[in-house]
């Protein structure tokens, strides 16, 4: 075999992604099944939990009819996937809007939060995981483990109190609520969103620290790292070239998993900051019964969910070539 030939391209893992691709299928039809059985587990009449007792006979029958409460469970949920494939949820019974609008509405609001809070625990937790890892038992790793423990008892309400008491109330440096758009400028965007991005991230940055070091701390035990300090390397470049890229693939996982969980799990922020996004958005519409919106709401949490955990495992291919033949 002539040299050359040992230094091909990277192949796509296909099989890899024809299994993802089926996985998402099949978690795609189960949440599509339990979202459309939300009517059947209302009690009574779902027209009469959403209108009242002071509802009459013909607005409880228009209800049912214009939202097909009284039709059988099959023929309910082939139309609704029918209409999900064609980007049609339905209409909010809240506003009469079309849900699919309604959500991409919210979605930026949520989505920046989210993704402003998990680069802020990188940010924090990579350096800082990387340094305590390769100094085990000094005073840096020791204060650092000891406050990444106690700030992961602390709640994300507590902490978003305690963020507003101290950098909105007491110094007026950030607004105490609200949210400000992109399309205002950029700076008064992250303004609104440094906050509750931070507050956040105080509970998700812990985890992703404690997750790196310990996974420093075995890869610094590795011969190929004992190699190349025996090669005379400078030890940050053996840090952070030859331990951080095979000790990050964890870390990968974690952070899509936290990612998913932001952007599914944001109502307490959202309600805290009274932000208009999907945390503010299933706030509203899990009391009044809002149907449509919450299987909307269930669908893209899904969706997300499976999407970003298949991304992260193609990823792996990048970060370490050992993972391309599995």
């Amino acid at each position: 075999m002539a040299a050359g030939t040992l230094l091909t391209t990277p192949r796509v893992p296909l099989g890899r992604v024809a299994r993802r691709a089926a996985h998402l299928l099949a978690v795609l039809l189960l949440v599509t099944l339990a979202a459309a059985a939300l009517v059947d587990l209302i009690p009574g009449s779902p027209s009469a939990a959403i209108l009242g007792p002071t509802a009459t006979p013909q607005q409880l029958a228009e209800l049912d009819a214009e939202y097909g409460f009284d039709q059988p469970f099959l023929t309910r949920y082939t139309g609704w996937v029918g209409g999900l494939l064609t980007g049609d949820l339905g209409r909010s019974i809240q506003s009469g809007q079309p849900v699919l609008d309604t959500i991409v509405e919210r979605l930026p609001v949520t989505l920046e939060i989210a993704v402003l809070a998990v680069a802020i625990s990188l940010l924090i937790a990579v350096p800082l995981g990387v340094y305590t890892g390769a100094r085990v038992g000094g005073p840096l790793d020791r204060l650092v483990t000891g406050a990444a423990s106690a700030l992961m008892s602390i709640p994300v309400f507590v902490a978003g109190v305690v963020l507003i008491y101290l950098l909105a109330m007491t110094t007026g440096w950030f607004p105490v609520s609200g949210w400000s758009p992109l399309q205002d400028g950029v700076g008064a965007n992250l303004h609104h969103a440094f906050l509750p991005a931070v507050a956040l991230a105080v509970g998700e940055t812990p985890a992703l620290l404690r997750l790196l070091r310990g996974d420093v701390i075995a890869t610094l035990r590795e011969d190929f790292v004992r190699t190349a300090a025996t090669r005379g390397l400078p030890r940050r470049y053996i840090l952070f070239r030859h331990v951080l890229r095979p000790s990050a693939l964890p870390l990968v996982t974690m952070a899509a998993v936290v990612f998913g969980r932001l952007l599914a799990g944001s109502v307490v922020v959202e309600s805290l900051f009274a932000l208009p996004g999907l945390g503010g958005l299933a706030l509203q519409s899990i009391p009044a019964k809002d149907i449509p919106v919450i299987q909307g709401l269930v669908v893209l949490v899904a969706v997300t969910y499976v999407m970003v955990n298949m991304v992260v495992d193609l990823g792996y291919s990048t970060l370490d070539p050992r993972t391309r033949s599995r």
